[in-house]
């Protein structure tokens, strides 16, 4: 089974919580043992999963991958001056796999999934969500 969502993003950089959309998806499906896969089409965006309580964890995130990988810096920004955020894209990664228990999502207690946006505001994240029966 496959869907895709759709998620509008406000600001260049930051993590937006998808893990209800992706709950839904997985509710509706009735499969009780299996996989799901999230995974973001853009070479600017990433997926995480990260803790969900605390929001300073999120921004912590986003300042970490700041520093590390500052603005303007890069051979790519000649282009079209979001070098940093290819690169932010690449150590994070484009998707995760969270196991089915029992027809849920296996995240534990503080775990969310997150899209993180790297080279926003954008109008359209699509997030293709991947559904396999084990």
């Amino acid at each position: 089974m496959q869907k895709i969502i759709t998620i509008t993003t406000d600001k260049r950089e930051g993590l937006y919580d998808i893990t209800e959309q992706v709950r839904a998806y997985v509710e509706s499906s009735h499969i009780n043992t299996g996989y799901v896969n999230t995974y973001v089409q853009g070479a600017t965006a990433g997926i995480m999963i990260q803790e969900n309580w605390d929001e300073s964890v999120q921004q912590d995130v986003v300042d970490l991958l700041q520093k590390l990988i500052p603005r303007g810096v890069w051979k790519h920004d000649v282009q079209d001056g979001n070098g940093d955020a290819h690169l932010k894209a690449g150590i994070v990664g484009p998707s995760e796999t969270i196991p089915i228990i029992e027809g849920n999502l296996g995240l534990s207690t503080w775990q969310n999934i997150f899209l993180c946006e790297f080279d926003g505001p954008r109008d359209r994240r699509n997030i293709v969500i991947t559904i396999t029966k084990a």
